[in-house]
């Protein structure tokens, strides 16, 4: 299983963000262990950054991905690419795991 977390900086021990979209930076894990961290490339710019990550995460064949808040139209976008979401917060992202 694949696991993305939205993290505010760039290695596990970094507290998982608030915010999906405009996370800073998206961490990878396959059998818990992290695999590759990704510069999110839509935490500045115009809107829809959420469908932005979403097709990025696409890409990466992600299982579930964890954040601590998602938009309305972003689960349901989340939903037609078979990608889970967990909504946690005020955790680090080694924690969760």
């Amino acid at each position: 299983m694949k696991i993305a977390i939205a993290a505010e900086g760039k290695n596990e021990n970094d507290e998982i963000s608030q915010v999906y979209g405009r996370a800073n930076y998206f961490l990878i894990f396959e059998d818990k262990k992290l695999v590759k961290t990704i510069n999110n490339p839509f935490k500045v710019g115009g809107g829809g950054a959420g469908f932005g990550v979403t097709q990025m995460l696409a890409k990466e064949e992600i299982d579930l991905v964890i954040a601590g808040k998602f938009g309305e139209k972003v689960i349901n976008y989340l939903k037609e690419k078979n990608i889970d979401y967990k909504e946690i917060s005020d955790k680090k992202a080694n924690e969760v795991l």
